[in-house]
């Protein structure tokens, strides 16, 4: 192919300003377009003709369409953080300075030494990986050394790994009626809906709004149909109640008819603004929806239906008419419907050469035949294109005479040479979206594919109508005629009258229409070369024949066996070829075959649209507690857990995470240490009927707590399994603060609203959340009572004073106090809370009072330390698959109350011993063990657990961890080997109890 920009007396090119060129790269050499052109139409305009390489025989590919259905011209995009892969040609704006390379090739994209692989097609069929690798080589070293290169072989266009520059919006919109696609059919909607008032967003994914109206031959109120779009446009752009949204692709339609779309703002620029996103991701709550999505073009299947020359007829029209380029030299048409012949007379007018064209047809339309006649044009009929050939560009076509009732070829074939082949195989709805909305596609015979069942649909709370070529009506006064009918009754259900314009159009040729040919796989007649159905994946047609053979017969069964729709495309053009060949091999009709549904997203959507603002910092909403601050200047690394920054660890110069963390927990074993909790879950609850509700919602009893005194209590969900766990106070009669992990404060405040509302609203309770109100940190370590005391006012914290687990008021200086005598860490340590914007001086009042003790505030790290040489449970026990037996507190799970999961944690599996149950571990070869690392029987080498926490105990010098594994307390006392895959690593352990020290808890009683 050998395209060139023809002269602006032939076609001045609609859509491009010659007077304004611009400057680009195309595999790092210069190439100049014009303003108005897309990446594909430059090049072509420039006479280039391969644009990429396919993915498994990387076989030259050139560009196929000029919309969002094109699979071969993929390229990628910008340099540096900007770079983006696989962007379609036909899509992409051309602006000055643009810089792209073509994909999936080495060295070079004329030279691409991976092409070799085409030569062993024969044996790179559907299903080879699995056939080949999977079955007898499995886990062999042979697979392993082939692995590396079919992974580097594998993907198309790579990405980068640097930041992202740019940004990217979420926006929210609410329309009475949301169209999408800006045709005809969609264009009168929107203008009959704005006309009564109601407000209206017309959304094109296109950069222009009008979709192929400037393509349509038949004039409309007497004008060009292109002048009428103009009009129809301008009239829509002043009105105030509508939006509208060119570059906007509406990928997603969900349920109570929310839609989704992402409009493409700055990707057209040279130098995308500051303040403008480059996308922008549209959620539309709509009243109403009408879908006028179109049709795209079927190519056809023959002979080297891949050679960079060959695309669809559409593309050809759409290049010559918008960009005045000619794809080609010598052009051929082969099409097998009317809308072939039509695509070849436009392509004459504008002044492309024609060197014939081919009808499989035996009686084309008189009219246009005629027409193509005085133009000089041959007109070969009841023939059809054999085998196209050229390589890396089209050269020649072979034409046979071909029987339809047998499907053979017969006469001597004919050769012509031609440099660009534009095909059409019929027109293919775009039915995406209806299928999304739950509509199930039903064939129609007249246009040899799938429409939508049904275009006007209220159920599973969707209300839209489908217009236009979407449901299969392609003539244009019909087309209008309906439009109008369906948007009158759709406006009166929103209590408007509309108008009825239904448009004048005036027909160029006599309406009668030659039915469509089903054309499916034209044989060569040498019977070689290969004939593509997705041409990006390299699928044949002899691919979806040995699909059949192999018992992959269902559509979706073919999808992925032969990965057929599975490209950019998403099936777009291979979609109903592919199940035709299917049809044709099973011996049934199309329908019969079935087709695939359309799930979103329409086209590839960037997650950065997806994410939004909510990048970085903005991700989730993190919390820092009242001591944040201090801890940063204290220079703690700080950590994000759940949605709170917590203190890692308070590392000093030249020190690794463990030994920062062993110094922090050695301090607290051996003087004091101070950690903030204020991310703990606070929870208020007060009434006559709150130890009633307490009594419920735990497993063990708090109706007879006393005021003044904790309990720590384990909470299950209803199937029986531990959910939480936490400490509980009495602070009078009938008020109690509740205390949660960080990670399920918002959890377990959920289900106690729950419960009193759905549950038990005739209990008397009332539940706050005060996680924010309170600051609270946990002072511990044998010195802990001594740093209190001479800070502390109004109350005595002796042991008789303040026994274990109490709970009294008190002050600290002027602040007024909580202070509860409890211990995560086994020595003694008091927790106190304080309103949070005391946290502060409180904290520095005990870090003050502590310094003759040489107190140290801690981390998680040494927190996690300090729990798991007690044996305390925590998150990675509580992963939502323990039991109380599993963790050992059987003995807090009364047996004389009911409570949330109190039946069903008695069930036979919940109790038996071959339950995982919680060990200690210690390290046999004196190194830090991995979390998730499986446990491995010695009789049979099979996982029986896993480890949960792994730490380095100061106090044990051992490294430690607790695990869960199958009947594990008959097996403490014994070695059992840990491995970790992932890092091929592996050592002994034995396994001991979880309480590895002071597990008579004599150090907290003290």
């Amino acid at each position: 192919m050998s395209g060139y920009r023809l002269p602006e007396t032939l076609s001045p090119g609609s859509r491009i300003k010659r007077d304004r060129e611009l400057s680009f790269r195309f595999d790092h050499q210069p190439y100049v377009g014009f303003e108005g052109d897309t990446l594909a139409s430059a090049l072509l305009g420039e006479g280039e003709v391969l644009f990429g390489r396919s993915f498994k025989y990387h076989r030259p590919r050139g560009v196929m369409s000029a919309g969002v259905e094109e699979s071969n011209a993929l390229v990628t995009v910008g340099t540096g953080n900007r770079t983006e892969p696989n962007a379609k040609a036909p899509m992409v704006e051309l602006y000055g300075g643009l810089e792209a390379v073509s994909q999936n090739r080495f060295p070079s994209l004329k030279m691409d030494f991976m092409s070799l692989t085409s030569l062993l097609s024969p044996i790179f069929v559907a299903g080879f990986y699995y056939k080949t690798f999977i079955g007898p080589f499995r886990n062999t070293k042979f697979w392993m050394f082939c692995e590396t290169f079919i992974r580097n072989a594998a993907g198309m266009g790579a990405g980068t790994l640097l930041p992202d520059p740019d940004r990217y919006e979420r926006t929210n919109a609410f329309a009475e009626v949301l169209v999408v696609g800006s045709g005809p059919a969609g264009l009168l909607a929107a203008l009959m809906a704005a006309r009564t008032g109601v407000r209206v967003i017309l959304a094109d994914e296109n950069a222009s709004l009008g979709g192929s109206v400037d393509e349509i031959s038949e004039r409309i109120e007497g004008h060009p149909a292109e002048e009428w779009s103009k009009k129809v446009l301008h009239e829509l752009g002043e009105l105030e109640n509508v939006t509208l949204l060119p570059r906007t692709t509406v990928w997603g339609y969900f349920d109570d008819n929310t839609i989704v779309a992402t409009e493409r703002v700055t990707e057209h620029q040279a130098s995308p603004s500051a303040v403008d996103p480059r996308q922008r991701q549209w959620t539309i709550q709509a009243d109403k929806v009408v879908i006028a999505t179109g049709a795209i073009e079927r190519p056809l299947v023959f002979a080297g239906n891949d050679t960079p020359g060959v695309m669809l007829a559409s593309a050809a029209v759409r290049y010559a008419k918008r960009y005045a380029v000619s794809v080609g030299q010598k052009v051929c048409v082969f099409t097998n419907n009317d809308s072939g012949l039509q695509s070849a007379l436009q392509l004459v007018s504008l002044g492309v050469p024609l060197a014939g064209v081919i009808d499989a047809r035996q009686s084309p339309p008189q009219d246009l035949h005629r027409k193509l006649a005085e133009k000089g044009v041959p007109l070969y009929s009841g023939s059809v294109v054999s085998k196209a050939e050229g390589g890396q560009a089209l050269n020649r076509v072979t034409v046979h005479l071909y029987d339809p009732q047998t499907g053979t070829l017969s006469g001597d074939d004919r050769v012509i040479n031609c440099d660009a082949l534009a095909v059409s195989g019929g027109w293919t709805p775009t039915v995406h979206l209806a299928s999304q909305a739950g509509d199930k596609p039903v064939f129609n015979e007249n246009i040899q594919a799938f429409v939508p069942e049904k275009n006007r649909c209220k159920t599973d709370g969707r209300d839209w109508l489908a217009l236009g070529s979407c449901t299969g009506e392609f003539d244009l006064s019909a087309l209008f005629e309906t439009t109008v009918r369906e948007m009158t009754a759709l406006l009166a259900e929103l209590g408007k009258n509309a108008e009825k314009p239904v448009p004048n159009t005036t027909q160029l040729r006599e309406k009668r229409e030659t039915p469509i040919l089903p054309l499916w796989d034209i044989p060569s007649a040498d019977g070689k070369g290969k004939r593509f159905v997705d041409q990006q994946h390299d699928v044949t047609a002899a691919d979806v024949e040995l699909a059949q053979r192999e018992g992959f017969e269902s559509v979706e069964h073919l999808k992925r066996y032969t990965t057929l729709g599975m490209a950019a495309d998403q099936g777009k053009t291979s979609n109903v070829n592919g199940l035709a060949l299917m049809a044709k091999a099973r011996a049934q009709t199309i329908p019969e075959t079935g087709t695939t549904r359309f799930r979103p997203p329409y086209t590839p959507v960037t997650i950065g649209s997806i994410a939004g603002r909510e990048i970085h910092g903005h991700m989730r909403p993190y919390r820092h507690t009242p001591l944040h601050d201090w801890h940063r200047e204290q220079g703690a690394e700080m950590l994000n857990v759940g949605l709170w920054a917590r203190p890692r660890i308070y590392g000093q110069a030249g020190e690794t995470l463990e030994q920062s963390y062993v110094r922090e927990a050695r301090a607290v074993r051996q003087s004091v240490g101070i950690v903030d909790v204020s991310t703990l879950g606070k929870i208020d609850i007060q009434g006559p009927d709150a130890a009633e509700l307490l009594n419920r919602v735990y497993s063990n009893g708090f109706k007879k707590l006393p005021v003044g005194k904790a309990r720590y209590g384990l909470m299950l969900r209803e199937d029986g399994f531990l959910y939480d766990d936490g400490t509980t106070w009495r602070l009078s009669e009938n008020q109690f603060l509740m205390t949660t992990t960080t990670a399920n404060a918002a959890g377990v405040m959920g289900l106690l609203e729950y419960y009193l509302a759905v549950v038990w609203p005739d209990l008397k309770v009332q539940v706050t959340s005060v996680t924010d109100l309170w600051s609270g940190l946990a002072i511990s370590g044998p010195n802990a009572r001594k740093v209190l005391q001479k800070v502390v006012s109004g109350l005595d914290l002796s042991n008789e004073g303040l026994p274990f687990m109490g709970v009294a008021q008190a002050r600290i200086g002027e602040i007024p106090v909580w202070i509860a005598r409890l211990s995560f860490s086994g020595e003694l340590a008091y927790e106190v809370y304080a309103e949070a914007n005391y946290g502060a001086a409180v904290w520095e009042g005990l870090m003050q009072a502590g310094e003759e003790f040489d107190i140290l505030p801690y981390g998680l790290e040494a927190l996690g330390t300090l729990r798991i040489e007690k044996g305390h449970i925590a998150g990675p026990e509580l992963d939502g698959t323990t039991t109380v037996q599993d963790v050992g507190l059987s003995a807090m799970a009364s047996g004389k109350k009911d409570y949330i999961g109190s039946v069903l944690r008695n069930r036979e599996t919940m109790t038996g011993n071959d339950r995982e149950q919680l060990v200690g571990l210690v390290a046999q070869e004196k190194r830090a063990l991995k979390v998730g690392a499986h446990l491995l029987s010695r009789e049979t080498g099979q996982s029986i657990g896993h480890v949960t926490s792994v730490t380095y105990s100061p106090a044990l010098e051992e490294y430690i961890a607790l695990a869960l594994v199958e009947n594990g307390k008959a097996l403490i006392g014994e070695t059992l080997r840990s491995a970790y895959p992932l890092k091929d690593d592996a050592q002994a352990v034995k396994l001991v109890s979880p309480h590895f020290y002071d597990p008579e808890g004599g150090r907290m009683h003290v």
